[in-house]
């Protein structure tokens, strides 16, 4: 709901007991304004704090009272039973209030565990690293607060500037577990192995391990997409991309041309071996200065808005030009939020990283 919607929405019960005395004064004595004072309180409930909430069936029943005095004319009977209908409702709006805002309370509670678990998973990186300009971010969805498998590390190592983003299959603690996992057979492989191709079969043989250790169907169906990238500290214009399953990057360009780094060999995601398996090859690519290469999970191109269209990061990036790597995510996630209207379904992880120019 849009800040104007919400502040509306605050409204209405004040407008509903409003309603109801006009309604009351303009209309004869057999017609009654119970169901506006009854529907007050309800409104209230889930929009107000306890206290408002008590205040307003308050003045629901003070209402009600009011229009029984005034139609001394009616049914004695029948006024009685309109009034403890709304001190009945009231009284029902006043629990509701109190579900809601412990429900709430758990919510945020659950929340503010997975951000600080997720900020543990995925810290920010530093500014630079290897002479190169990087920026990340993670954006949960917002239709819940469970943890997701979005992963990313850019991490400077003999080899030069490597760097994976992934997407484990699934929610939940077990999707972290496999992340965790894979984010930390990269650390040590991107470290020890010469070649991107290595790397990514020792993060193969450790999805494998977990699989090996999980009970159920996550035993034969766990998977992680992920593209690995490495820029060699020798050769800064030179750019390797593996992608195992996973969307392609893109690489923006400094005058504003776009290319999507389209595998040459499409392969399967980590931990599919079983089902199929051939050797990776890492694509080499030029790496022009000035350009940046911006990696991302599905959350990104699967964000929809109200009338079911992807956001097309190509089609909105293409012929534009942004100072830095942190313009760059900050302008995503901000058109990505206005696209899904601050509802996004999915993850959404981003890691951009520039050669500087003048190089």
């Amino acid at each position: 709901m849009s800040p104007l919607g919400r502040r509306l929405a605050r409204w209405l019960p004040a407008l509903l007991i409003l309603v109801g005395i006009v309604f009351d004064v303009v209309t004869p004595d057999r017609y009654t304004a119970s169901p506006f004072f009854s529907a007050a309180p309800l409104v209230a409930a889930p929009l107000y704090s306890l206290r408002n909430t008590a205040l307003c069936a308050l003045a629901a029943l003070f209402g009600e009272l009011w229009s029984a005095l005034v139609n001394d004319t009616q049914d004695a009977n029948l006024s009685a039973t309109e009034v403890s209908t709304v001190f009945v409702v009231a009284l029902l709006a006043l629990g509701i209030n109190r579900v809601v805002r412990l429900s709430d309370a758990r919510l945020a509670s659950v929340r503010d565990v997975s951000e600080a678990a997720q900020r543990a998973v995925l810290p920010t990186p530093p500014e630079r690293i290897g002479g190169l300009a990087v920026a990340a971010r993670y954006v949960g969805a917002q239709a819940d607060a469970r943890i997701g498998g979005d992963l990313y590390a850019v991490q400077e190592t003999p080899h030069g500037v490597r760097l994976i983003v992934g997407d484990v299959r699934g929610k939940g603690l077990e999707a972290v577990e496999a992340a965790v996992i894979v984010i930390g057979a990269f650390r040590e492989a991107a470290e020890q192995e010469a070649t991107l191709e290595a790397v990514a079969g020792r993060l193969e043989r450790a999805l494998q391990r977990e699989g090996r250790r999980r009970e159920g169907l996550d035993q034969y169906e766990g998977f992680t997409t992920a593209v690995l990238a490495e820029i060699p500290s020798g050769e800064r214009a030179v750019l390797r991309v593996l992608n195992r399953g996973h969307p392609p990057p893109l690489l923006l360009n400094p005058d504003g041309g776009l290319r999507t780094l389209v595998p040459a060999v499409h392969a399967l995601p980590l931990g599919m071996s079983e089902v199929a398996g051939w050797p990776d090859r890492a694509d080499e690519l030029f790496f022009p200065a000035g350009s940046v290469l911006l990696l991302f999970t599905d959350g990104l191109t699967e964000a929809r808005n109200r009338a079911g269209e992807f956001y097309d990061p190509v089609a909105r990036l293409r012929g534009r030009v942004f100072p830095g790597p942190d313009q760059l995510l900050d302008t995503l996630v901000a058109e990505v939020a206005v696209h899904t209207g601050g509802a996004g379904a999915d993850d959404m992880a981003l890691l951009a990283v520039q050669r500087p120019l003048g190089e």
